[in-house]
């Protein structure tokens, strides 16, 4: 019980890295993104491979991490950040459809379909940290070294000028900002945070394969933000909690079949995102509607 306790805090910690990650670019500066799963794929693959040719030091797999997943953020929103935010979308989803081929085929890198097997445990400062136990500490103080920097990078110049963009990109170009360099950092940003999450999934379950960063865990990690609240530090944090012990509870009602538990997962998933697009749509964090 134990362990499985200490598991769900760890998933519970990686994925909250995602939701805020993410919450970053599209709750303060409006721009939504359906590839968040690759940047969190990149980071996987990345540190996998470091910690198996390199070393598994995070002070090493954590740098390499973040600088791939960072430059190939950098490529996607270059020429699509020059736009407005809809096309930023196609352009996020045409990534992900391309990247999940990318991780299927190049097996030499990702392991093709089977993935990456034994990869090593993290180490810090030759210590190895595989326990449960031991792994909550490191992932929980990772989530918040992450909502340490967002808040900081929140209320700065720089979050300002992301919140104006997100309220208007004409007002904030016609103020002299520059729209199109601010909505790229951002990006980056964003993507190179959720290396970490992937670097911390790879080293604490030792395997990894294309299934983890497909389109579907984009939309999950996008439903933990709505869910939760965007443009809030907490929402996030609260909707990766609650989508990942909403299976578990699930679980416990013997009454139910147990064999539709992933079908009757998929069906509360979509009731209470309605019940909350209706009810609350700032989130479970957010200001509720007309205030």
């Amino acid at each position: 019980m134990e362990a499985y306790i200490f598991n769900l805090v760890n998933l519970i910690a990686i994925y909250a890295i995602l939701a805020v990650t993410l919450n970053f670019i599209m709750g303060y500066a409006g721009i939504y993104s359906l590839a968040h799963a690759v940047f969190f794929g990149i980071g996987a693959y990345t540190g996998s491979w470091v910690a198996q040719n390199v070393s598994p030091s995070i002070f090493v797999t954590l740098p390499a991490a973040m600088a791939a997943s960072a430059v190939v953020s950098l490529l996607l929103a270059l020429p699509a950040l020059r736009v407005r935010g809809e096309y930023f979308v196609a352009a996020s989803l045409g990534l992900q459809v391309l990247a999940v081929t990318i991780f299927s085929e190049w097996k030499g890198f990702t392991g093709g379909i089977g993935g990456v097997l034994a990869i090593p445990a993290v180490r810090i400062m030759g210590v190895e940290v595989y326990q449960p136990s031991q792994f909550s500490i490191l992932s929980v103080a990772m989530l918040i070294l992450v909502l340490l920097a967002i808040n900081a990078l929140v209320h700065s110049s720089f979050g300002r000028n992301l919140r104006a963009i997100r309220d208007s990109e004409s007002a904030a170009a016609s103020f002299g900002k520059n729209v199109p360099m601010i909505k790229t950092i951002s990006v980056v940003i964003s993507a190179a945070l959720a290396a970490v999450a992937g670097v911390l999934y790879a080293s604490y379950l030792s395997f990894i394969n294309v299934e983890t960063f497909t389109l579907d865990n984009s939309v999950l990690i996008m439903a933990m933000v709505i869910i939760g609240g965007t443009g809030t530090i907490a929402g996030p944090v609260v909707g990766a909690a609650v989508l990942l012990l909403l299976p578990s509870l699930i679980s416990y009602f013997a009454f139910l079949p147990q064999t539709e538990i992933g079908a009757l997962q998929q069906i509360i998933y979509g009731l209470g995102m309605t019940l909350l697009m209706i009810f609350r749509p700032g989130g479970i964090v957010g200001r509720r509607a007309g205030k």
